[in-house]
């Protein structure tokens, strides 16, 4: 029977049922949430960075490159369901604690075994089923931490906290993308692997140290989230909450195609220096990091409005990516601007939606609720580098067109107010 927020997990409560926090200890728990994703996220997004020395390293062709790319994203979206599943029965301290020892684990054995060394390059498909069981293990934390999140937090606060938890995203991509390839160039891949494994160990720390679930007496106790009580149906089984999440994998499309491609596209279709699509993408992130945040913000000051918010930011996408369509061969001073903003308004809506779907579902069905929203959006992450290339062959207006297209349905499909 699904129980109201403020009950603690039998699962992961402290050892001593009198341990007591007091409402602050909530700050710590995002902290951990945010070091969790942050720590995966540099795994996820920053291997991809090394691709041209990856490609070298293992003498990969253009194909298999896509192929050993995509496997990551390919696990998280194979595995978010299950592991969502997992931390609704299990706790969301030990599932967390699961994945990121798991993770750090696969991580390490590659450091140690799937590297070329001394003229022996490893198969492309061991690299690949390393790489597809550091995004199936590493999905854990995606789902664990937000319900973390969520529990701690009082509704008039979650959206705020789980925008915070949301730029840890994009903050571990750009740790990732900064120092990954650096290493890869100076110290070769045992380095990449190693560093991320301690990334993932570091975060396994502090969670065992510090992650404990809420007290229901204490001031840390938060309020019940809209949708527990008696005879709460699977959110697997509730329309409402596939239709949010299903919205969100179509809003996911247009932020990864811009993130992967706009430097691709500057250079083969304006010319534009490798400088103007790398800032470019640094724009994007550092400003859709920052549209989480006030999103999150805005939101919990406006009870009510997460739904219209993320149906808004739609229209917006759709609007901006039109325009990046009609201006494709405009001057690329017109044109950049467009991608951008398409690129931040794709990456404003996550951590309002992360947050309305585990309000939609309750407490008790919190981590499936996000299993689910994150299967969606790692779904599209796999698909963006699929289908980006295929509609470029044709033209690029229609990969920009496409976007639109995606985001325009998302509208309609993202429910509408309560």
């Amino acid at each position: 029977m699904p129980q109201p927020l403020t009950e603690p997990d039998s699962l992961t409560a402290p050892a001593h049922p009198a341990r007591r926090f007091s409402a602050h200890h909530r700050w710590v728990i995002l902290g951990i949430g945010i070091a969790a994703q942050a720590a995966f996220s540099a795994a996820f997004q920053g291997i991809p960075t090394t691709s041209t020395v990856l490609r070298g390293a293992y003498h990969l062709t253009d194909r298999t490159l896509g192929l050993v790319l995509s496997a990551v994203s390919l696990g998280i979206a194979v595995s978010e369901v299950a592991w969502g599943i997992w931390t609704d029965r299990f706790g969301e301290r030990r599932v967390l604690l699961t994945g990121l020892l798991s993770t750090g684990a696969v991580l390490a054995l590659m450091a140690a075994a799937v590297v070329p060394h001394d003229g022996r390059v490893p198969a492309v498909g061991v690299l690949a089923a390393g790489l597809l069981l550091v995004g199936v293990l590493g999905g854990s934390v995606n789902g664990s931490s937000g319900r973390a999140v969520m529990a701690w937090f009082r509704d008039g606060r979650r959206g705020l906290a789980m925008s915070l938890r949301q730029t840890a995203v994009p903050a571990g991509g750009a740790v990732g993308s900064a120092l990954l390839p650096w290493l890869a160039v100076g110290f070769g891949f045992r380095a990449v692997y190693g560093v991320l494994a301690l990334f993932c160990f570091a975060a396994a720390a502090a969670a065992h140290r510090w992650m404990h679930a809420p007290d229901t007496t204490g001031p840390a106790a938060g309020t019940s989230s809209r949708g527990d009580g008696p005879g709460r149906r699977s959110p697997l089984r509730d329309g409402t909450v596939w239709r949010l999440a299903l919205a969100s994998g179509l809003l996911t499309l247009p932020q990864f195609a811009v993130l992967a491609f706009v430097g691709v596209f500057l250079h083969d279709v304006h010319h534009a220096a490798l400088a103007v699509g790398a800032t470019a993408v640094v724009v994007v992130q550092v400003g859709g990091a920052v549209a989480r945040v006030l999103s999150g913000h805005w939101t919990d000051r406006h009870p009510g409005s997460r739904r219209p918010y993320v149906r808004f930011t739609g229209l917006a996408a759709t609007a901006a990516l039109a325009a990046a369509a009609l201006l494709t061969h405009a001057p690329t001073a017109a044109v950049v601007p467009a991608l951008v903003i398409a690129g931040i308004l794709a990456n404003a809506w996550h951590g309002v939606a992360y947050t309305e779907i585990a309000q939609m579902a309750g407490a008790e069905r919190a981590g499936t609720a996000l299993g689910l929203e994150n299967t969606t959006v790692f779904a599209a992450a796999f698909l963006a580098p699929v289908l980006v290339p295929l509609l470029a062959g044709i033209s690029w207006p229609l990969v920009w067109a496409a976007c639109a297209a995606a985001t325009l349905v998302a509208v309609p499909l993202a429910p509408a107010k309560e």
